[in-house]
């Protein structure tokens, strides 16, 4: 028996796909998203992810060791494609026997879903996919699941909202393949909603990053605690040459370093001194960088403060097992009171 039967019963698929009680994912917040708080996701009955970000291959097979040792429950980890040490980091996942592998950044590079499917530990891949066309390739070319996410996320974004995304490919996909939803989900009453459309669970990243266990900084916290939805917002590409993914973060003086940064990035390109991947590489790292000086520093004014618009929701520092049962109760009420 169940104290959610409604919404278990909606969550099932995505959840016996993910091995967890729930079929809630936490979304990969670099810096946020590591042992202390994937392990506490996991162990409340969601499905943790490792953020790999930008780190070396040594760097991701240490917190994998550390999240092992803090959960028995199945977690994952977030890769991304462009990553130039790609191969060697789903090496150290299929070393570890990590269930589930999310590519994320950008479409997988030719050999990466056979790698993580084919070793002597298979694990299986969640894509995001950000149009009806890309989702029908990326699972033909062997995505298990994809994710499709909002503008109203936090951090890497697209151009169209959770809510036309649902409409657009849920009802085309959501019979015969896992699709979580995600962007700006704040409350169960939202995924009630997407459940009832076909979702197979959901994914959520702004809710958890100031839960008790993320090692976020508590100026970080409170940045998100006073900040409401139109705080979160996308940053500016200001070369058509430089295709930069827009990033939802809270507007501080780190938002503007970011348009100087590119500024300076595409100077770089013009003159010829770098080539486009190393380029958009640099971007990368640029980020990871502002997001350490927020999250582990606590500098709020020059850090990149990513978020998405249901930052507003947020106003307390709450357990993780707390936040999980407060959205499985609203999904539930949503649910019976149809």
């Amino acid at each position: 028996m169940t104290d959610y039967p409604k919404t278990t019963a909606l969550m099932r698929r995505g959840a016996e796909f993910l091995g967890s009680k729930h079929a809630i994912l936490c979304g990969a917040m670099s810096w946020v998203s590591e042992r202390n708080l994937v392990s506490a996701i996991s162990n409340a009955g969601g499905f943790g992810v490792i953020a790999c970000g930008a780190m070396t291959p040594d760097l991701l097979d240490t917190e994998i060791a550390e999240t092992k040792k803090r959960t028995e429950r199945p977690f994952g980890v977030n890769l991304i494609t462009m990553h130039p040490d790609l191969f060697d980091l789903i090496a150290v996942c299929e070393r570890h026997a990590v269930s589930h592998v999310v590519l994320a950044g950008g479409i997988p590079p030719k050999g990466s879903v056979e790698a993580i499917k084919g070793g002597a530990n298979p694990a299986k891949v969640i894509c995001f996919a950000p149009t009806l066309a890309l989702a029908k390739k990326l699972l033909r070319s062997g995505a298990d699941a994809l994710v499709i996410e909002g503008m109203e996320a936090g951090g890497h974004i697209g151009p169209v909202s959770t809510s036309v995304l649902a409409q657009e490919m849920l009802p085309e996909l959501a019979e015969d393949h896992l699709i979580f939803v995600a962007g700006g989900i704040g409350r169960g009453q939202a995924i009630a909603g997407y459940l009832e459309m076909g979702a197979a669970g959901v994914q959520l990243g702004t809710r958890f990053a100031c839960a008790s266990e993320s090692i976020a900084h508590p100026d970080f916290k409170k940045a998100f605690f006073r900040a409401s939805a139109r705080d979160a917002i996308a940053s500016v590409q200001v070369d058509a040459r430089l295709p930069v993914i827009p990033v939802r973060a809270l507007k501080n003086k780190g938002t503007e370093e970011f348009t100087a940064k590119q500024r300076e990035i595409a100077g770089t390109l013009d003159r010829e001194e770098i080539a486009m991947a190393e380029a958009q590489l640099q971007v990368e790292h640029y980020w990871a960088g502002a997001l350490r000086r927020a999250v582990i520093d606590g500098d709020v004014e020059n850090g990149s403060l990513m978020a998405g618009q249901s930052v507003g929701m947020l106003k307390e520092e709450e357990p993780v097992a707390e936040i999980m049962a407060k959205l499985m109760r609203q999904s539930e009420e949503a649910l019976t009171r149809r």
